[in-house]
Formats: C-alpha cells, sequence, structure tokens
C-alpha cells in the first residue's frame, strides 16, 4: 500500500530588536506597494513577477473599504477588487505580503478609503473614540481578517500574509483629537490584536503603539527612527520613492541614488525591514483619485511606471542594493555597529558576528566633495551624499550614488487605429430645473445631497428683472459674486455658460466674479459645482464642505445688491449622461446621439461623445491622448478610466541633482466639461528601450 502523505507547513511570525522572524528565521526585507485596486487583474501577474525580480520579499498593500463595501452590508471582491486573488498571486511567486487593513489608509484614495455612507451613521465621528465608528470599523476589519483567515493566507496557516497594519499615520494628527484619540489608538491595537491573526500588527506614524503592536516609520528618511519599546525591530513602513501629483501641479521624482541613499542610510543604523511606497503606483480608475484635486496617473515616479513598464535606472539600482544588503545580512542580523570615524562627514558602521562575519557600511554626507578615506588599511574613494556598501569589510560591491544603467527612453507612439463614427450628446441646461429633485430655501452642502453618487450637483435659481431697471437703459452689465465655492463650478445664465473657476489643491475653496447680461422678467441662473475628488487627510475630513456655500450675490440693482443665497433653490444630482449610463455600450439610453463634423462642437460644454475603435495588435500598454480636450471624463466598454484635466502647469523644470535632502518641492517635470476638440483624440502606445 502507497500513501501519499501532504503536511501543510504552518509557520510562526514574531519579533525581536532586530526583526521579524519567519519561523524562527531572522530576515532583512524588503517590501514594495501594489495596490491590486490601482492595475487590471491582467497585470497582477507581471507586476508582481517584476517585483521579485528586482529582489523584494514582500507585497505591500492597503484594502480598500470604499471599494469593497460601498452600501452598509453589501461587499465587492470581484474583478479589480479581487484581495483575495491579488494575495494567492503573491504566494504563487513565493513573496510574502503585508496586508494593511488600516481601514483608514489616506493613500490619496477618494475620502481615505472611507465610505461616504459612513459619515451618515448617526452620532459618528471618525477615528476617535466614538463607539458608531469604532462598531463599524470593528466590523470591516473581522471581515476582512476572517476572508483571508477561510482561505487559509496567514503565515500562521501556511499563507504568505506575515504582517498587518491597523489604523495609518494617527500620530501627526493625534493632537486634534485629544485623550479621545488616545483611548482610540489602545481600542484599534487592543481589537486588532485580538482577532488572533498569529502574525504581528503594525501601527505607522504612531509613536505610542500599544504593546505588542510595533510602531513603524514613514517617509523620504527614516534612519532618525527607533520604536517606542528596545525589544521592537526598526521597520519603515512607506520609503517614498517620488510623490503623487495634483491637477495642475508637476510630476515629482527622485532620484534613485538618493532613494538609495536613503535606504542604505536606514540598514547602517539597524533597520532591517524596508517597503518601497509606490514599487507599482498604478492609476486612479473611475473617481478614486482623492486629495481633493489628485490626478488619475498615480505613477509616483515608482520603479515599474504606471503602465506596468520598468523604470530605469531605478529598477536596477535598487536592485543591486538589494544583493548587497542580502550579501551582509547575517552581520547585520547578529551584530550592533561599531561607528567609526572616518573624517567631517564620514563614518564607518561596522557590523562583526560572533561567527566571523564581517560587514561595513562608508559614508559620506558631504554635500560638495568627494571623499577619500581609510578602513582596515585600505583606501576608498566616496562620492559625495552616498554610501558604499562592503559584505566582507574589504570590498564594494555597491556604492549609493553610482549608477551602471542608464535611463529609460520612454515613448508614447502613435497606433494606426482610428477612431470613427464620432457622435455626440449636450446636456440640456435649459431643463435642469425641470428635473431637480428637491427645491429648499438657502445653499445646501454638496455631498449631503450627491452621498459621492457623481461629481456633480446642479444649483438653480431664478431672479426676476423689472423693466424698469437702469442698468436696461445703460445697456451696462451685472455682476455676479460666489464666494466659497469648491471644487469647481461653471456658471450659466439662462442656459448659456457666462463662465467657470477652480480650485486649486493649495486654495480648494474658489471665488466666482463676472459680469452677466440679464433680461428683463424671469432669469435663470444654474450653477454646475464640480467635486474633483474627496478629502482623504486631516482631522475629521468627514465635516469638511465642498459645493456651494456662497454667499452669491448680484451686484448693480437699482437697489444696490441682491443676496441670493437664502432665495429657493433648486437642486439636481448629476448630468442625464449618467443617468442614462451613457458610458455603457449596453446603456438604452433615452436621448438620441447626433451624428455630424465635430468642429461645430469645439466649444460646446457639457458636451458626451462617443466613438468606435479596434483595439490594435500587440500586448504594448495603450493609453489615450486627451491633450486636445480640457475637463471631464473617460469611458472604455463601460469601464471608467478616470478624470482628466489639460491645464497649465506651475512648476520649476530646472536642473535636479540627487544631492542633499530631498523633498517633494526639489524636482519638477511637467508633465469635456469645457468645449475641445474630439477629434484630436488617439490610441497611444507606451514603449521603453531599456524594459526587460
Amino acid at each position: 500500500m502507497l500513501f501519499l502523505y501532504l503536511q501543510l507547513i504552518h509557520c510562526n511570525v514574531t519579533y525581536d530588536r532586530k526583526a521579524i522572524a519567519i519561523d524562527g528565521q531572522k530576515r532583512i526585507l524588503f517590501s514594495g506597494s501594489i495596490h491590486y485596486p490601482r492595475s487590471t487583474p491582467e497585470m497582477w501577474e507581471g507586476l508582481i513577477q517584476k517585483a521579485k525580480n528586482g529582489g523584494l520579499d514582500v507585497i505591500d498593500t492597503y484594502v480598500f473599504w470604499n471599494l469593497h463595501e460601498p452600501s452598509p452590508g453589501n461587499y465587492n471582491f470581484e474583478g479589480r477588487y479581487d484581495l483575495v486573488q491579488f494575495i494567492k498571486l503573491v504566494k504563487k511567486a513565493g513573496l510574502y505580503v503585508h496586508l494593511r487593513i488600516g481601514p483608514y489608509i489616506c493613500g490619496e484614495w477618494n475620502f481615505g478609503g472611507f465610505p461616504v455612507w459612513l459619515k451618515y451613521v448617526p452620532g459618528i465621528s471618525f477615528r476617535t473614540d466614538n463607539e458608531p465608528f469604532k462598531k463599524a470599523m470593528a466590523k470591516f476589519t473581522q471581515k476582512i481578517v476572517q476572508m483571508m483567515k477561510d482561505e487559509n493566507l496567514f503565515e500562521s496557516q501556511g499563507g504568505p500574509i506575515i504582517l498587518s497594519q491597523i489604523e495609518n499615520e494617527y500620530e501627526p494628527e493625534s493632537k486634534s483629537y485629544g485623550p479621545a484619540g488616545k483611548a482610540y489608538v489602545k481600542w484599534a491595537a487592543k481589537m486588532a490584536v485580538g482577532l488572533n491573526t498569529g502574525v504581528p500588527w503594525v501601527m505607522c506614524k504612531e509613536y505610542d503603539a500599544p504593546d505588542p503592536v510595533i510602531n513603524t516609520c514613514n517617509g523620504f528618511y527614516c534612519d532618525y527612527f527607533s520604536p517606542n519599546k528596545p525589544y521592537k525591530p526598526t521597520l519603515w513602513t512607506e520609503a517614498w520613492t517620488g510623490w503623487f501629483s495634483d491637477f495642475g501641479g508637476p510630476n515629482y521624482q527622485r532620484p534613485v541614488e538618493d532613494l538609495a541613499f536613503a535606504v542604505a542610510r536606514f540598514i547602517q543604523k539597524g533597520g532591517s525591514f524596508v517597503n518601497y511606497y509606490m514599487y507599482h503606483g498604478g492609476t486612479n480608475f473611475g473617481r478614486t483619485a482623492g486629495g481633493p484635486f489628485i490626478t488619475t496617473s498615480y505613477d509616483y515616479d515608482a520603479p515599474i511606471d504606471e503602465y506596468g513598464l520598468i523604470r530605469q535606472p531605478k529598477y536596477d539600482h535598487l536592485k543591486e542594493l538589494h544583493k548587497a544588503v542580502k550579501l551582509c545580512e547575517k552581520a547585520l542580523l547578529n551584530s550592533d555597529p561599531n561607528i567609526v570615524v572616518l573624517g567631517s562627514y564620514e563614518k564607518a558602521h561596522v557590523f562583526s558576528s560572533e561567527s566571523g562575519g564581517c560587514a561595513a557600511f562608508l559614508s559620506n554626507y558631504n554635500l560638495r566633495s568627494n571623499a577619500k578615506v581609510t578602513f582596515n588599511n585600505m583606501h576608498y574613494n566616496l562620492p559625495r551624499w552616498s554610501i558604499s556598501i562592503l559584505p566582507d569589510c574589504r570590498n564594494v560591491v555597491f556604492n549609493t550614488a553610482k549608477v551602471g544603467t542608464e535611463a529609460s527612453l520612454v515613448q508614447m507612439v502613435p497606433t494606426n487605429v482610428k477612431i470613427e463614427s464620432w457622435e455626440t450628446f449636450n446636456e440640456d441646461v435649459h431643463s435642469v430645473d425641470d428635473e431637480s429633485s428637491m427645491t429648499v430655501k438657502g445653499l445646501l452642502e454638496q455631498l449631503n445631497i450627491t452621498r459621492d453618487t457623481s461629481d456633480y450637483l446642479w444649483y438653480t435659481t431664478s431672479v426676476r428683472i423689472s423693466s424698469t431697471e437702469s442698468f436696461l437703459r445703460k445697456g451696462t452689465p451685472l455682476t455676479l459674486s460666489i464666494q466659497k465655492a469648491g471644487h469647481g463650478i461653471h456658471v450659466f445664465i439662462n442656459g448659456q455658460l457666462s463662465g467657470s473657476a477652480f480650485g486649486t489643491q493649495q486654495k480648494r475653496k474658489l471665488s466666482f466674479t463676472k459680469n452677466i447680461n440679464l433680461h428683463p422678467g424671469e432669469n435663470k441662473i444654474s450653477i454646475l459645482s464640480i467635486a474633483v475628488g474627496l478629502p482623504n487627510i486631516g482631522p475629521h475630513f468627514e465635516t469638511w464642505n465642498i459645493g456651494v456655500q456662497g454667499p452669491v450675490v448680484l451686484h448693480g440693482l437699482d437697489e444696490g445688491k441682491k443676496d441670493l443665497t437664502w432665495q429657493k433653490w433648486s437642486y439636481k444630482v448629476g448630468l442625464k449622461g449618467e443617468a442614462d449610463n451613457l458610458g455603457s455600450p449596453n446603456s438604452i439610453p433615452s436621448i438620441d446621439w447626433t451624428r455630424g463634423s465635430l468642429e461645430t462642437l469645439k466649444q460646446r460644454p457639457l458636451t458626451w461623445y462617443k466613438a468606435f475603435f479596434n483595439a490594435p495588435g500587440g500586448d504594448d500598454p495603450l493609453a489615450l491622448d486627451m491633450s486636445g480636450m480640457g475637463k471631464g471624463q473617460v469611458w472604455i466598454n463601460g469601464e471608467s478610466i478616470g478624470r482628466y484635466w489639460t491645464i497649465s502647469v506651475n512648476g520649476n523644470c530646472s536642473g535636479c541633482s540627487y544631492v542633499g535632502a530631498f523633498r517633494q518641492t526639489k524636482c519638477h517635470f511637467v508633465f469635456e466639461e469645457i468645449g475641445r476638440d474630439a477629434s484630436k483624440i488617439s490610441i497611444v502606445k507606451r514603449l521603453t528601450t531599456t524594459d526587460k
């Protein structure tokens, strides 16, 4: 008789002051953030494999509450939201997972990952010692943990998850919450640990994280950081590889020489876990971008770009760094550094283990000059702002400032795809008042009405003008002023676009002042208020207002000025095209599309465009070139690709040196609601000459 015996290996994950230990073996671990909903399921396996080839041990991801529970008790884990499948692919590749459940995540994600319905739970206050909030947070956290347990995905069950995170970057805002905030942190830690996952929990940027939760560091540099207890390891949960972009702002790029220098500084200080945020940034599909004003692209200057292509030299230089550190792993984990001063700006961190292993990190912090130092009776040249790694305390295998890979040559190449059979539909501004869902006195907050089902909310009121008004005789216009609106507005007078105004990430509330023409009798003023992503960070951000707050005032009448703020206003959520689901190829709209020349529609606002094209051959990443358009949203085959907005950029595109402390403002690279030319929309493919 023959028996086939299969044993599921259950590993324990523990820690001491030096490192995370998996089944008793301490490890130096390199991790990379790849967020499953910011790419497509077809991309996941390739992204994970590229991360592994780049020398990573762990894949890090947030869990996105608002995607998974769009309404209370109704869950979605399909397609791009299939968290379990994503984690199983990581396991298939032989990598570990850090699951950052949050469920507050920030992440430049709409509403910080919270579902909007949560704001309307009676008596709720976010992220504090508030029973309604804690009840909802615990329920979702338990839901995710149980899903992972059911699929045996924790390392304690033989799965890949070795770490989990509760809450996110709470310390910077804790003062705003006072004693209730401290009580909340203790509750969150106790709740998470009580779920018995068999793996450690972490809290990032939370100095007083209660035992046994590990407090961790996020930032451009973390060599200054020490955990709050001497028996906890030094973990860096977000090593920022670049920065996010906002509409109207530049693209931010971080030189890989400085990123590698920051990581080496952290390792020589005793750090044993580094997660690159982001390793692949991806795309904020649909209306998932937060901020507000965060762009659809979440490229983040990551080692793998938004399209899934390798970005050089960042990818290869970090890969070589990982190899060099791994050669030092035994000495790093079995000894503490002996620091030797080599010069005014130069030091050696020497690790000597009892087994005879020796590793050294030679550093030069000088911003201006390279250095020549003597260490162990040997001479070494150290470029400025760099670290050399010597796994045997003699031979240099890596220097953070010496890059051996050429930069990627990235091109957006035209395809032979023809976009044909253009049809259009124009929103009827005249009928907005007739289709309004409610009429009340005064201006209402936008999110309270839309519940984020649309970026758009119509505010409409009427003004009766007497034929005896002197401005009619003189032929002079009136002036309309609108204060405290956000994030953007289009103003229509009697169905005609009068003007537009938009805020920015730096100044979110806008003001609008413009001359308008009114006629005797009834006049209709319609304001289309536009949200460009909900806030994702800040104390009590759930209480922040969007929409038109006012006052709204008409100037130039014989009576002086007329305050319209507390008149009757009619409200309509969204656009007719949204209600008819025009973005879906299978919709049966109650409207008629118009065929004809696009030339006459160039300056018509609020226009829907529809066309067909055949997908090009090959598997190169594709993009839509929207440079001929203004501002709006795009759907392809019913999938919302996201917002677009082609506006002038403010930034400094001068040269960028890797030397000196990096901040996101250091290295800038510049990157249809409003009628433009849809005929210029084209399909392009992205190519890079150094992709592997």
